[in-house]
């Protein structure tokens, strides 16, 4: 009696369940893409990639701002003052004193100009520095990307495994629920047992279960898939087949000549060692002399620059050579260099180290991609004996010779093993994007 309402409980579920999702699909688009159309539309909606373009950007104004620091510096001021008299304490500070009358309102407008003519070359390493930065968040916005068309992939494949588990559970019910028929024919001619009914009966109910399951998979998968290319939630995303043996005859060697030529974090790691060496050539400038030109002209009011003063406007140009040597660098600069050159070396050995990552990385990938492949094929001949043990056994079966949990057991084998097709062919294809993504050529 349980068992009969769990069957007719699962069927009144999965009923509204399907109901309720062709109700939610009704007033939605289907949309049919591509990968490559869908790592378009990622590319164009990604918050990640986004956010990388705009430290890119800010990095090139940076740029631009270190250049303009070649041209002079221009300033203008002025002041308007009030003075008091000059109190002359003539019989000391206790005593009452004398006012001296002065001119109380002064007036004062100029313009002042500095040009660095040498500054230790400072001033092109920070430009250097600059444009280091700007190539990393260049390479940042790059690996933004790709790991953007990894994910996306990712889900793509996930989406295209889950409609073709629901494909297979429908094909399976369908067979399952003959299967049940014919059951029933049979007990009720009396040459079955009412228990093996019961027990084809919840098996199928589990079946009905896995698919209530395998629904949500899907809508999982669409909505965060449709959230990577900036589509409603809940749009119907159908996706395309993909060749699970795209990628030739490619060897491990190749592979690595790839990813040191084209892998993100190992041209990062070769950007900060440079970064690193640009820092220790600007702490060494610190004990370098640093030339200007600097002139300043202004306007005044009164004339107190010669005596005698006057109540008169006098304007005064004022223009020369400027130079000086940090002295005190000497001594200060020394433990400073020798932190650069450590860090240097510190970069220097990480860079070595982001290199046999990168290795490890590409050997690891590349030989779970080819165990991939491997397993397809495996998973191609499971199906086949699978299948063909199904059939055997259930002519046993019918034929009185074998039990019912045996034929349940075959039927389970050829579903798992279908799944395990679908499953390894779907992992073929996502260990393929994994090697492209960590190669850099995705």
């Amino acid at each position: 009696m349980n068992q009969g309402k769990l069957v007719l409980f699962s069927g009144l579920l999965l009923a509204a369940y399907s109901a309720c999702g062709q109700a939610q699909g009704a007033g939605n688009d289907t949309l049919r893409i591509s990968l490559p159309q869908a790592w378009q539309k990622a590319d164009e909606h990604s918050r990640l990639v986004e956010l990388r373009k705009t430290s890119a950007e800010i990095a090139e104004e940076e740029i631009k701002d270190a250049r303009m620091e070649r041209f002079p510096e221009l300033g203008v001021k002025g002041t308007a003052e009030k003075a008091t008299n000059i109190p002359i304490y003539e019989n000391g500070l206790f005593s009452k004193p004398s006012q001296h009358e002065v001119i109380h309102t002064l007036y004062r407008v100029g313009a002042d100009f500095y040009l660095h003519l040498y500054n230790g070359n400072k001033l092109n390493l920070k430009i250097a520095e600059a444009k280091t930065l700007h190539q990393i968040s260049l390479i940042r916005k790059d690996q933004a990307v790709s790991d953007t068309r990894y994910k996306t992939a990712a889900l793509y494949l996930e989406l295209q495994k889950s409609l073709i588990y629901r494909k297979l559970i429908i094909e399976d019910i369908a067979d399952q629920e003959k299967q049940l028929q014919e059951i029933k024919a049979y007990y009720r001619n009396g040459t079955v047992l009412k228990s093996d009914v019961l027990r084809v009966e919840l098996d199928l109910s589990k079946r009905k279960l896995t698919q209530v399951t395998i629904e949500n998979d899907i809508r999982i998968a669409t909505q965060q898939l449709n959230i990577l290319m900036g589509e409603p939630d809940e749009r119907t995303v159908v996706p395309a087949d993909i060749d699970p043996r795209p990628d030739g005859e490619k060897d491990y060697e190749q592979y690595l000549a790839e990813a040191l030529a084209h892998s993100f974090p190992y041209h990062i790691s070769e950007q900060q060692t440079e970064l690193s060496k640009l820092q220790l050539r600007k702490t060494k400038a610190n004990l370098r002399p640093k030339a200007g030109i600097y002139s300043e002209f202004y306007y005044a009011n009164p004339q107190i620059f010669l005596f005698p003063y006057n109540p008169y406007w006098y304007s005064l140009g004022v223009a020369g050579l400027k130079a000086s040597f940090p002295i005190s660098e000497l001594w200060h600069n020394v433990h400073k260099v020798r932190a650069a050159k450590l860090e240097l070396e510190k970069e220097e050995i990480a860079h070595k180290d982001t290199e046999d990552q990168v290795r490890q990385q590409v050997k690891a990938a590349f030989l779970r991609y080819r165990e991939a492949l491997v397993r397809i094929s495996v998973a191609e001949a499971n199906v086949a004996q699978a299948v063909e043990n199904a059939r055997i056994i259930k002519n046993t079966y019918f034929n009185h010779t074998s039990l019912v949990t045996d034929l349940l057991d075959a039927d389970v084998q050829v579903l798992q093993t279908r799944f395990e097709l679908a499953a390894a062919r779907i992992l073929a294809q996502d260990k393929y994007f994994l090697l492209q993504n960590i190669t850099g050529i995705l």
